[in-house]
């Protein structure tokens, strides 16, 4: 019997019976899942799913209701600030709009990990960054000032940013969102390349279905705040889950409306 490659390496990220509220409102409910070491886990769902959500919990920037989430083995609920702070020097983000500080220059943004969280020399700090930025392609930019920069531009600076502490797991928050297809393209080539150069673990949250299906080895799939469905690309393809299936076909779901149910909530008063 063949085993997925993914099963046979340690896990970065296990995640078991997640729970979350927004005050009263659940937003993720039992979810659970895990990342394998070198694994792109693409998390992919509609608008309300969830995705986002549980990517700030992976951050460790809320606390779970219920559940565990343990990054390289450690339960973060269980962790110290200075373990805290151990740990996330091994974890990179590239946020969807860049995040870079605008004040700054390109250079001076992917420098600034290396000058908050290490001794290092400025001239080695300054070299160090501009090998990052060579990986990017933005060799020659870093006296550019964030304002200067084409959207995709921005991206790739982000990521420079996000590489700059060479990171063992990455974090991507939308990647391809307002890049043309063209230049989305160039990005998802990009993160491919980091990972086979940098044997880094990658999770990727998105809506794009032609970039999940390019860079993923898995795709977990959320909707209302449930984990649909695990699986390899072509195992999202041709899944059979009707609300899987509407997403990637991008059908809508009608609501069969209840009258009566209607009608209470529109004429109930609450003190």
């Amino acid at each position: 019997m063949n085993v997925p490659a993914e099963q046979l390496k340690p896990s970065v990220i296990e995640v078991e019976n997640l729970v979350t509220y927004y005050g009263d409102q659940q937003v993720l409910d039992n979810v659970s899942l895990d990342v394998a070491e070198g694994e792109i886990m693409v998390i992919m769902g509609g608008s309300g799913s969830g995705k986002s959500t549980l990517l700030r919990y992976l951050l460790g920037l809320h606390r779970p209701d219920a559940g565990v989430i343990r990054l390289f083995g450690k339960d973060i609920n269980h962790l110290s600030s200075r373990e805290w702070m151990n740990l996330r020097k091994k974890m990179g983000v590239s946020f969807q709009g860049g995040a870079l500080f605008n004040s700054m220059t390109v250079g001076e943004n992917v420098c600034m990990p290396l000058r908050e969280h290490t001794s290092l020399d400025t001239n080695t700090i300054r070299i160090m960054s501009r090998m990052k930025l060579e990986v990017v392609n933005l060799a020659g930019f870093e006296q550019l000032m964030p304002s200067q920069l084409s959207g995709g531009m921005l991206k790739r600076a982000a990521l420079a940013r996000a590489l700059i502490m060479d990171p063992s797991l990455l974090f991507f928050d939308e990647p391809s969102a307002g890049l043309d297809p063209v230049v989305a393209a160039d990005l998802d080539n990009l993160i491919l390349k980091i990972r086979d150069a940098m044997q880094v673990s990658i999770v990727v949250v998105t809506h794009e279905l032609e970039s999940a299906f390019k860079i993923a080895d898995r795709i977990t799939v959320l909707d209302k705040g449930r984990i649909l469905m695990t699986g390899r690309v072509d195992e999202v393809r041709n899944s059979d889950i009707p609300r899987v299936r509407n997403l990637l076909s991008r059908t809508s779901e009608e609501q069969i409306i209840d009258t009566d149910e209607y009608l209470r909530r529109l004429t109930d008063v609450t003190d």
